[in-house]
């Protein structure tokens, strides 16, 4: 007997017939491609030893791609977790998924790992890689995975969710036809080495790992919540060769060396003080001058661009965001109600309600349209302490928000508009690689609003103007927001890191009557409802800054540093000149300080040099009778006998050029 199934050399390619005898696996397919290590049947991830039946699309999965990646680091959860077991057999296991770049695994320990533990886990973990032990998936009901995993607490809180919600909750199990899986870690000789409630897929064996470390361990609240019990969490990685995680290992250490929070403290930007509370930055004045010279630029483009500055206030009444629909469908992200007069007020999440208040607050033309309403809008979310970090996810931050009110036909032209200004913006601040994501609804009712039709005229519209600007377009399904689709413009960094910035988002649902009940009076004297185009430029400038601080390693451009140049004296007796010359400068609009400590001038020189001050200006003798300095730039190099016009005229055309020096 035989069946044919139709095999594509990779996603997307035309699949052929293939005639193979029934009883045929998916490894045998890809005997001679040595780099496969599962395969896409159907559409679903499949492991190497499943079953082919007639008439499946069979798709190779390689070690080296997006998927193949991931299940390489899966299948190395599985390998740590079991050696957590056998070195530590009262561990419990949590979950273990991969993530980007990694994998972590969950457990519930007495004592948390140390790194000599970690370091004792990662040598077990190579003595089973080194064993060739056999990930075997088996299929098995809720009850039998009961008995099996008796004492796995958290298992079975995870087959409770299942039986109960026919969901797992993003959980690493397998939600068959009434059943789970299980899968099994067998040795060479056929005995069973170690089993785990497993989604799946896995590698065909534990040594077709090539490269992983393990790098941490920090706790975790069992599934993200802070009311569950603080589990130990382990994090590693792994890649499909050696040299590709000695690329990652090096590109970690240069992350480490831009971390934006250590940055901060050394260059005396921001701090996160413990007396105001996690996830609320403050900035010191040096900071504060990169802060202010962003919201002066964000400020004059959105009145070149032809909005129109309003403020609005930090807290509104409850009913406000019911009528918004975030308290129906991002309440948890709010903070919990003030009670203010015996009535609940909230501490907006948004500004968005407060612009269409603004809106509604008299009749409008559709001469006025399109109407653009922007603000430096403060907003506080209610995120998770596990995911607070540095600048980058905080819980109180200021949006160079914006909001457009158009009618339907001005919806692509206004898109556009805010695009090219989103791009520009980004270019100015040095980020210039970047592409585009489109975040769309999916099937889930609870969670989006509006009617199908709605949904589809405004993803068409997104997506045709992301399409015209010839950028890389990601599609990202589920990632709307409740009230509409979004364009999301993703910049990489100087090492590569992709970081979400700026969102323009489609609304026709809060305009709607069901909401706000916005109207415009159309040409023919009728009343319609106008389309609401959300944007923020920074998306937020405490996130915007820190991406920046990483981006350049602190070592801003001119125009952004905090300070642009240091008078340096060769002795103390040069110093009243520079001073004078400090006026000078700083009457020229240039951030200019003196260095008159009682350093020696080459310490002065480093000190300018690790606060990365893009100019220097050293003076001695002969620089105060010709009216000169010695103009020093931050790489090192340096010009001797510039005349102070000159020197002056330099630092302005660097400034003005936003460039790096």
């Amino acid at each position: 007997m035989s069946v044919t199934v139709h095999v594509a050399v990779e996603a997307g390619a035309e699949a052929a017939p293939q005639t193979v005898d029934e009883g045929t696996k998916a490894w045998q397919l890809f005997a001679e491609q040595p780099d496969v290590v599962a395969a896409r049947i159907d559409g679903e991830l499949r492991d190497l030893s499943t079953l082919l039946v007639e008439g499946q699309t069979v798709v190779p999965v390689a070690l080296d791609s997006a998927d193949g990646l991931d299940i390489l680091r899966h299948s190395t959860a599985h390998v740590m977790a079991q050696a957590v077991q056998e070195l530590f057999p009262e561990a419990k296991l949590g979950i273990g998924p991969p993530i980007t770049d990694g994998f972590y695994y969950d457990f519930d320990v007495a004592e948390p790992f140390k790194p000599e533990d970690l370091q004792a886990i990662e040598s077990r973990m190579k003595k089973i890689v080194k064993e060739g032990q056999r990930f075997d998936r088996r299929e098995l009901s809720d009850d039998a995975a009961r008995e099996e995993l008796a004492d796995e607490p958290y298992k079975l809180e995870l087959i409770g969710l299942k039986s109960s919600a026919g969901s797992t909750e993003g959980a690493s199990v397998e939600v068959g036809d009434g059943g789970l899986s299980i899968y099994d870690n067998v040795k060479r000789d056929g005995s069973l080495a170690w089993k785990d409630l497993c989604r799946g897929p896995h590698l065909p064996t534990t040594k077709r790992i090539p490269a992983f470390r393990l790098m941490r361990s920090a706790a975790a609240y069992w599934r993200g919540d802070e009311k569950n019990k603080q589990l130990q969490r382990i994090y590693g990685t792994a890649w499909p060769t050696k040299e590709a995680q000695e690329e990652y290992l090096h590109r970690l250490e240069e992350a480490q060396r831009r971390d934006h929070r250590r940055l901060g403290t050394e260059l005396d930007l921001y701090s996160f003080p413990d007396e105001i509370g996690s996830g609320l930055p403050v900035f010191h004045p040096r900071g504060g001058v990169i802060k202010r010279e962003m919201e002066d630029y964000v400020r004059r483009r959105h009145i070149e661009e032809g909005f129109e500055y309003v403020g609005t206030p930090h807290i509104a009444k409850e009913g406000l965001f019911h009528t918004s629909g975030h308290l129906p469908y991002y309440g948890e992200g709010m903070f919990p109600a003030l009670d203010v007069d015996g009535q609940d007020y909230r501490l907006k999440a948004m500004n968005c309600p407060m612009h269409n208040i603004i809106y509604r607050s008299r009749q409008r033309s559709y001469r006025e349209l399109p109407l653009r309403l922007f603000e430096f809008g403060h907003v506080y979310r209610n995120e998770k302490s596990g995911v607070i970090h540095g600048l980058t996810r905080v819980r109180g931050f200021a949006q160079d928000d914006s909001h457009s009110y158009v009618t339907p036909e001005q919806a692509p032209d206004e898109i556009r508009h805010l695009l090219n200004f989103v791009l520009s913006l980004l270019r100015d601040f040095g980020l210039d690689d970047f592409y585009l994501e489109l975040s769309t609804r999916d099937d889930r009712k609870d969670k989006f609003i509006g009617s199908d039709e709605d949904w589809e005229v405004a993803t068409q519209v997104l997506a045709d103007v992301a399409a015209e600007t010839g950028l890389e377009l990601v599609p990202d399904p589920g990632g709307a927001a409740y009230y509409g689709p979004k364009i999301s413009v993703q910049a990489r960094d100087a090492i590569g890191r992709s970081w979400q910035m700026s969102t323009i988002q489609y609304d026709f649902n809060q305009p709607s009557p069901e909401r706000f009940g916005l109207e415009y009076v159309a040409a023919d004297g009728t009343r319609k409802q106008p389309v609401m185009i959300h944007s923020a430029k920074f998306g937020s400038i405490e996130r915007f800054l820190g991406v920046l601080v990483e981006h350049y390693a602190g070592a801003f451009p001119p125009w952004l540093a905090p300070v642009q140049a240091v008078g340096i004296p060769v002795a103390e007796r040069h110093a009243d000149y520079l001073h004078t010359l400090g006026q000078r400068l700083r009457g020229a609009g240039i951030r200019f300080e003196v260095d008159d400590s009682d350093e020696r001038m080459q310490k002065k020189i480093r000190t300018a040099q690790t606060q990365k001050v893009p100019f220097m200006l050293l003076v001695g003798d002969r620089d105060v009778e010709a009216d000169a300095v010695s103009f020093r730039y931050r790489n090192g190099e340096q010009e001797n006998g510039v005349p102070v016009d000159d020197a002056v005229r330099r630092i302005l055309e660097a400034v003005a050029s936003r460039e790096q020096v």
